[in-house]
């Protein structure tokens, strides 16, 4: 896995809309594995926070947690400016 890869990883597990399913499919990490490499990368404050922050109601990390009027996971402008794949 590249620097790249790492990093956009990292962004996608930050950001609140993204599933783990998303990145599971991109990157073919299961959550287990996501949540091992942001305790690896991130700082340990930073990772309590965004632990708290995933585990919490407010977010949408999880599909079967989130409001069925939902129905996509990134901004139409995404793969322009990430090169994402999907």
């Amino acid at each position: 896995m590249t620097e790249s890869d790492i990093d956009r990883i990292i962004e996608m597990a930050w950001e609140d809309r993204t599933p783990f399913e998303a990145i599971t499919n991109q990157f073919k990490l299961t959550e287990t594995e996501v949540i091992a490499l942001m305790r690896k990368k991130l700082r340990r404050n930073s990772f309590i926070l965004w632990r708290k922050r995933v585990t919490t109601g407010i977010s949408k990390k999880y599909l079967h947690k989130r409001n069925p009027e939902i129905t996509r996971f990134k901004c139409s402008r995404q793969k322009a400016i990430s090169m994402n794949k999907i």
